[in-house]
């Protein structure tokens, strides 16, 4: 349901921006608070040092630029989550279905 453009709601639709995943290798985590002012930091990994955060997808690119050209920032890559096919079908569920006459 994320990636929909649009969402029913009562008797209006609300329109819900795509959202683009960035993943933030940093070379330390002090500066990992300066990263809230280019998008929603979802999860910083202390071990790694790595930070994720969301914003809006026609927003990414630029988001990107300005990301890699901090001091403390020592790579910058996108999310390929929204370009993955997230719904699976197996073979053998259809076949089941095909047994059971449904």
């Amino acid at each position: 349901m994320w990636l929909s453009d649009e969402v029913k709601k009562g008797d209006g639709i609300f329109m819900f921006p795509m959202r683009q995943g960035i993943i933030v290798w940093l070379y330390s985590l002090k500066h990992s608070k300066q990263l809230r002012k280019y998008g929603n930091v979802h999860y910083v990994s202390k071990r790694l040092k790595y930070a994720v955060l969301y914003c809006n997808m026609d927003e990414a690119e630029e988001t990107m630029r300005k990301l890699a050209s901090l001091p403390f920032v020592k790579r910058v890559e996108p999310s390929y989550r929204p370009y993955v096919k997230v719904e699976f079908e197996s073979k053998a569920d259809k076949e089941r279905e095909y047994e059971y006459g449904i």
